[in-house]
């Protein structure tokens, strides 16, 4: 029986954070696994680093590189094309998992045979200093994506027939660093079924680079997604009214007012662990 995990991750200029996320890989407790790393064009020192990892581990990792910059959706589809395993994990060059999640996902997958995908928690960090938990919801369905995103794209671990069955993900302008959102809508609309693990198994570096990437464009795109993903389930028309007032009210938010509220986030969660 093929056990095997297949990890697929896009990097772009991750010098400073990729020894970590692939160290993190390493570490885990759960050994069958491969990754497939494709570099989408870094111009620091990342593809340097990446190949010191290949040469040291030769028979875990494949390394991959783009010929222009094409972005996360097409890196990961190039990933996708290697996948020799039963299950496809997600991972980030600039994140870290923890040493146990694998093991968790694959036995919570074998548990649960109606489950399609699993997700977890994660919890944001800085400069290692660790701020707050991101829960999704436990049990997910296709009316979520009313209200929010199923899932945490970098946490899930999911099936090989999964990703063949959506055939990748979509590369399009309007997927531009919304791609999890369309791969999300198209899930339920080819009836899988999904569910998260409420324990923070992945670390998600958020710093004020990230916030400052999320422009308008971005948040744009992320909302023609939603769009058309609200279309594609059948949603009713009253249903495409929050979407809109959140694009124009976030895109009017200064990053100044969201550094802030994380850091309001932060001193929340330090008191919390203090008090217990």
């Amino acid at each position: 029986m093929n056990n095997k995990i297949s990890v697929i991750m896009g990097t772009y200029n991750c010098s400073d954070t990729i020894k970590d996320a692939i160290n993190s890989l390493i570490q885990q407790t759960y050994k069958d696994w491969e990754l497939i790393v494709c570099d989408d064009c870094s111009i620091d020192n990342t593809y340097a680093i990446l190949e010191e990892f290949r040469r040291e581990y030769p028979d875990r990792i494949i390394l991959l590189k783009n010929k222009e910059n094409s972005r996360l959706a097409f890196s990961l589809n190039e990933c996708l094309k290697y996948v020799t395993g039963h299950f496809v994990a997600r991972m980030d060059g600039d994140d870290v998992s923890a040493p146990e999640r694998f093991e968790k996902q694959v036995r919570f997958l074998r548990e649960n045979k109606n489950i399609d995908l699993v997700g977890t928690a994660m919890q944001r960090f800085d400069s290692g200093v660790l701020a707050d938990i991101i829960y999704p919801v436990e049990h997910p369905t296709r009316y979520t994506l009313r209200n929010r995103i199923p899932f945490n794209h970098a946490t899930i671990m999911t099936y090989k027939y999964v990703y063949d069955t959506l055939g990748g993900y979509t590369v399009a302008k309007r997927t531009m660093r919304a791609q999890d959102y369309d791969l999300w809508f198209r899930f339920y609309h080819n009836d899988f079924n999904g569910s998260n693990i409420l324990e923070p198994l992945y670390y998600v570096r958020e710093n004020e680079s990230a916030i400052k990437r999320r422009t308008f464009s971005v948040r744009f795109n992320a909302y023609k997604t939603t769009l058309i993903g609200f279309h594609l389930l059948n949603y009713p028309i009253q249903w495409y009214i929050r979407p809109t007032i959140l694009m124009i009210f976030k895109s009017l938010l200064p990053v100044k007012a969201v550094l802030i509220y994380r850091k309001f986030q932060h001193l929340i969660y330090e008191s919390k662990k203090k008090n217990n």
